[in-house]
């Protein structure tokens, strides 16, 4: 496999994307979804590292500032605290994957190879892109608003919720406080057009 050309700097923020081969389903069930941002929590943030066996996992590899989690795949946007991050991903699919074979009785990979990055450095960009995941079960018509949906970190956002998983404390100054920032999603008021092609990808 070629070596990756992100680079992972210790501060910034990427959105990271993967989707099931061929499109197809990753979670398949509430459980499924519930599994996943509990490794996620372990894998990535040292959350409960008691419970993990492979102690090259344990360290903190990233701060999770929003996440959505979607039938057949799913985005986090982070923020990186050290140089394992890209190792933690894959010790996180891996393990999510060999779960799913287990319990589904399959074979082989579920992911569409490894993870994508998107590199994000400016602050109007990190909060369109929290946005743009945060409505993405309303976007694809699964949900009519975006606190409908029970697998991302919107619902931390408003405070609806008390989730050890999102960091807010970035994308809520940027937006100047937890009801301008529902505002800002619901709405699409509070901050000018920007442009984040960039930062997504094509799926």
């Amino acid at each position: 496999m070629s070596r990756r050309k992100e680079v992972f700097e210790i501060g910034e923020y990427f959105h990271i994307y993967n989707r099931g081969v061929d499109r197809q389903l990753v979670f398949f069930s509430r459980e499924n979804d519930l599994f996943f941002l509990r490794r996620t929590g372990q894998y990535l943030c040292g959350m409960n590292q008691s419970e993990l066996n492979n102690r090259q996992a344990l360290s903190r590899s990233c701060q999770i500032v929003a996440y959505c989690l979607m039938p057949n795949h799913y985005h986090l946007l982070v923020q990186i605290s050290d140089e394992t991050f890209s190792a933690a991903m894959q010790s996180l699919s891996q393990s999510y994957t060999n779960a799913v074979n287990r319990e589904r009785e399959r074979v082989g990979p579920l992911f569409q190879g490894r993870f994508r990055a998107r590199h994000i450095d400016d602050e109007l960009g990190l909060l369109h892109v929290s946005r743009y995941i945060h409505l993405n079960p309303v976007d694809a018509g699964l949900v009519r608003r975006p606190d409908e949906w029970e697998f991302s970190s919107y619902l931390d956002y408003t405070g609806a919720r008390q989730g050890r998983l999102p960091n807010q404390s970035s994308i809520l100054t940027i937006a100047g406080g937890r009801d301008r920032y529902r505002r800002f999603v619901e709405d699409k008021v509070g901050h000018p057009p920007v442009s984040i092609d960039n930062y997504l990808f094509k799926e």
